[in-house]
């Protein structure tokens, strides 16, 4: 991975999904740490920028945010980031190295604070099975949030679930304010953080991820769209 990073071409560091079945190529000879909605990287490339021995990885869906986190890693010369625009689940679940990640930040997820639409959230039992395939044993999670339901929500899974232990979250400087807490502090509004290492536990394989009838594309959609393209996750 840290070889393939380096050019200052838009897009460089840009992951480029042609199979999503098939895993992405990372360099385990080196330390890897994940954001979860890594938004314009503020947080990820100053991170990348004081830790040039270390992998970063950002996972981000608005094609706007991802071209700007490109921007940021080309302006820096940073060779040791990239950005990829998927869905958080199905990249843990499919396309990460099994225990390998140091750490992982989600920061500001969506809560979808309606009741109706709490199915939505990240954290439930698929996300955290995924999360500690993939973190490294003894591996972090921090994660940090604005909605106080939310964070008592997540609190109380990771409570209940024997792989995890619950420890002292990272301090929360002005340095590593993403672009959603800096707007969040600037209006009063107080942030809520936690963190969980990972501990062994059963490392069964990832059963397939399942599409609920709801959730299938109907055949009208298909028929206007015609052909999926691979170029949209990007």
């Amino acid at each position: 991975m840290h070889r393939e990073l380096i050019g200052e071409a838009p897009g460089a560091h840009i992951i480029r999904v042609t199979d999503p079945c098939k895993p992405l190529e990372i360099d385990l000879s080196r330390p890897l740490e994940i954001e979860v909605g890594c938004g314009k990287g503020q947080f990820l490339t100053r991170r990348a920028a004081e830790n040039p021995d270390c992998n970063f990885l950002g996972i981000e869906r608005m094609l706007e945010r991802v071209r700007l986190f490109d921007g940021k890693c080309r302006r820096a010369n940073l060779a040791n980031a990239k950005v990829l625009r998927l869905e958080a689940l199905y990249t843990f679940h499919y396309l990460l190295p099994a225990h390998h990640a140091r750490t992982v930040y989600v920061f500001f997820p969506d809560p979808w604070p309606k009741k109706k639409h709490h199915s939505h959230r990240l954290f439930g039992p698929l996300f955290r099975t995924a999360l500690w395939k993939r973190l490294e044993i003894g591996g972090k999670l921090e994660f940090a949030t604005d909605h106080k339901e939310y964070f008592d929500e997540v609190c109380e899974g990771f409570s209940t679930d024997a792989r995890y232990e619950r420890v002292e979250p990272m301090p929360r400087p002005k340095e590593v304010w993403t672009e959603f807490e800096t707007m969040f502090r600037e209006q009063g509004v107080p942030i809520y953080s936690a963190a969980w290492k990972s501990l062994p536990g059963d490392d069964a394989p990832l059963a397939p991820l399942t599409i609920p009838p709801e959730a299938e594309p109907r055949e009208g959609i298909m028929r206007r769209c015609g052909k999926p393209n691979v170029d949209n996750l990007l």
